[in-house]
């Protein structure tokens, strides 16, 4: 390794690390979706979260917002939401003049880090595809002016519950996240008992307030995500590892993964994107240089690839309805069934 970059990693593990501490601060019972998130963070990839209502999702990324010191961002979707909702706001003033002001994308203008779409699929496609303009080209134009968003990342919850109203992301839209993570209740009674009970927890802006601020400096992420990509090493065995997962992505019969009921080799119209691959391999070396190392192991593959690939996967048209259920265990086979070097 370089060692500049060996001395920039070792200087920024630290506050890797920090960032975890302090969110965990907000958020019991959570230390896995926070690490998830780190490593989307410092792999700069967006995300989509998946939890049901009241779980912490907002609490979470604002927390992530202050101590990265950047701005927060949010709207909600709703079947009458366009797109120009996003970057203009339309009012009444009190003399009654009409008057027009930045959205909630362009509010914050080039301080924005965290944006977080809720509820993403009640809006309409028309409203995914400008969203996904911002999120590959981190621009947009608004107000006769090119905005850009140098150190966004946006993070989308999906309405897994009611129907009416709602429109599916398209699997195009859903390759554009790096990952989906679950935030579920914590299962542990101590947790539990905290969440209810500990008044600490029920004033959010408090709560995210008594946090440390800009603990990293967030216009360096992109710095140090991309000495993160050069200097944490796969050999040529953990790439071979990682073709077979990929493999296995598209057709598991190959490899005797067993679905039950389900015949497996009807199951997959499209396996993982090679876009979802080079994801994994840039969360991987997240999870390898916040675990100390230089070089990533098959743990470090292991411990993302259900968030990475699960969600970029495309079922049969029959079996699609069951991928709530067959996505995990598709999951589970295939790293059960793939060797490891």
């Amino acid at each position: 390794m370089d060692r500049g970059i060996d001395g920039l990693l070792a200087s920024w593990r630290p506050r890797a690390l920090a960032i975890e501490e302090a969110v965990g601060r907000a958020m019991v019972g959570q230390a896995r979706a926070i690490r998830l998130i780190t490593i989307a963070t410092f792999a700069r990839g967006h995300v989509l979260l998946q939890g049901d209502v009241g779980v912490g999702k907002t609490t979470l990324l604002r927390a992530f917002a202050q101590v990265l010191g950047g701005r927060f961002g949010r709207i909600e979707g709703t079947v009458d939401l366009m797109p120009g909702d996003l970057l203009y706001h339309t009012y009444i003033t009190a003399e009654g003049r009409p008057a027009v002001e930045p959205g909630p994308l362009t509010r914050e203008g080039e301080d924005l880090s965290i944006f977080f779409f809720n509820e993403i699929n009640r809006a309409r496609p028309q409203v995914h595809a400008l969203l996904l303009r911002v999120m590959a080209e981190k621009s947009v134009s608004a107000f006769n002016r090119e905005w850009r968003f140098p150190h966004l990342q946006v993070f989308a919850d999906r309405n897994r519950v009611e129907r009416e109203e709602t429109f599916e992301i398209a699997s195009a839209a859903r390759d554009r996240f790096m990952m989906e993570i679950a935030i579920d209740p914590p299962a542990d009674d101590a947790a539990r008992r905290a969440l209810v009970f500990d008044t600490r927890f029920h004033d959010v802006d408090r709560l995210v307030g008594s946090l440390p601020e800009a603990l990293v400096p967030v216009e360096q992420l992109g710095d140090i995500a991309e000495a993160i990509q050069q200097g944490v090493q796969a050999s040529t065995a953990l790439q071979d590892y990682v073709l077979r997962l990929w493999h296995a992505t598209v057709l598991p019969q190959d490899f005797g993964i067993d679905l039950g009921d389900v015949d497996t080799a009807s199951v997959i119209l499209a396996g993982a994107s090679p876009r979802g691959m080079s994801y994994l391999l840039r969360a991987a070396r997240v999870a390898a240089w916040l675990a100390g190392r230089d070089h990533v192991v098959p743990e470090d593959v292991r411990a993302v690839f259900s968030e990475v690939i699960s969600h970029r996967l495309c079922f049969q048209p029959v079996h699609e309805l069951r991928r709530d259920e067959l996505a995990p265990a598709l999951m589970h086979g295939i790293l059960a069934h793939v060797p490891a070097p």
